[in-house]
């Protein structure tokens, strides 16, 4: 069956048209972003500003178009922490709903965190044992550890790469000062989550996902995305402290010239780099091997095992048809 997946995020909304049925690997047909960062369409008093729900109206409305065009059989959407923790968010979720007839289902960072960890746990398999799994969005940090496809333990934290980047820092390139802060600041926000996992022992394998990882693995020497997503890539933190030393003093126009860094994301990168730097360091962790799949692969994979009504789970299903029907 072809199924569309409508990520609806901090930084952007993407499409992602896939291929897929239960026990096959999903094929990725199509892929389509609008960069909207509502993250940073917030208003002081916590709503989203309507230049943000406007936005997110158009996208998600041509998001539905092209997977209709694609042929899609469902659309699954969601939206994680921008739209979450939007105080206007009801009212946001009905328009876009009654303008486009998709229904987003909004996601809590627990969910991000168990689903996530499904995927890296099916790219990886059963014999990578207990997997720690981090990854870093623009708004949150999830983190999720087990030995099996539900985690154990399923962590979200408000650290992510956007945040952070408006929050903490008042300069590009953040201030000296700005960054040792910041460093500290995020090591003292991450001390619970350390004794967290130290009671479920130490990992057989640690993985990270996402766009922030993939960029800093790539930044450090790990393949380009054109060799393909089976070929092993890991970050270190040997080298993501050289790498700190160098980016941080950089402003995000330079940034957005590296290979690997996408100019819609370079003002996050310094940010992203130093929670990643606090995470590995909180969990004792030397390396990071790098997993091509993430939450919306997640998403995916918990739709077919509920087609087939394999999932005990008890997770709700995400999603709308592609014309809109509520399903």
């Amino acid at each position: 069956m072809r199924l569309g997946v409508l990520d609806v995020g901090s930084n952007t909304v993407h499409l992602l048209v896939v291929d897929a049925h239960r026990g096959a690997h999903p094929t990725p047909m199509h892929s389509e972003k609008t960069v909207l960062r509502l993250a940073e369409q917030i208003t002081r008093s916590g709503d989203l500003s309507r230049t943000g729900a406007d936005g997110l109206v158009r996208a998600v409305d041509s998001a539905r178009a092209a997977a209709v065009r694609m042929g899609c059989e469902d659309v699954l959407a969601f939206a994680t922490s921008a739209v979450r923790e939007a105080g206007n968010s009801a009212k946001v979720l009905a328009r876009v709903a009654d303008e486009t007839g998709v229904h987003l289902r909004v996601l809590t960072g627990a969910d991000e965190a168990r689903l996530t960890f499904l995927a890296v746990r099916r790219w990886f398999g059963w014999s990578a044992g207990q997997l720690l799994v981090l990854d870093i969005g623009g708004g949150s940090l999830e983190v999720a550890m087990g030995r099996d496809e539900e985690p154990e333990l399923a962590e979200s934290l408000p650290l992510g790469a956007g945040r952070t980047t408006r929050t903490r820092f008042r300069h590009d390139p953040p201030t000296r000062s700005e960054v040792v802060a910041t460093s500290a600041w995020l090591e003292d926000q991450l001390a619970v989550l350390a004794k967290k996992t130290a009671s479920w022992g130490r990992p057989d394998r640690v993985v990270a996902t996402s766009k922030t990882f993939r960029s800093l693995a790539r930044l450090t020497g790990a393949a380009p995305s054109a060799a393909g997503p089976r070929v092993r890539r890991t970050l270190t933190d040997t080298a993501l402290r050289q790498l700190i030393a160098f980016v941080s003093r950089m402003p995000a126009a330079d940034l957005a010239q590296l290979e690997g860094v996408s100019a819609s994301r370079s003002h996050q990168l310094v940010a992203g780099a130093l929670v990643a730097q606090a995470a590995m360091r909180a969990l004792s962790l030397t390396e990071l091997e790098i997993c091509p799949w993430a939450l919306r692969e997640g998403v995916i994979l918990r739709q077919l095992d509920l087609a087939n009504g394999t999932d005990e789970t008890g997770a709700a299903r995400t999603g709308v048809s592609a014309n809109g029907e509520d399903r």
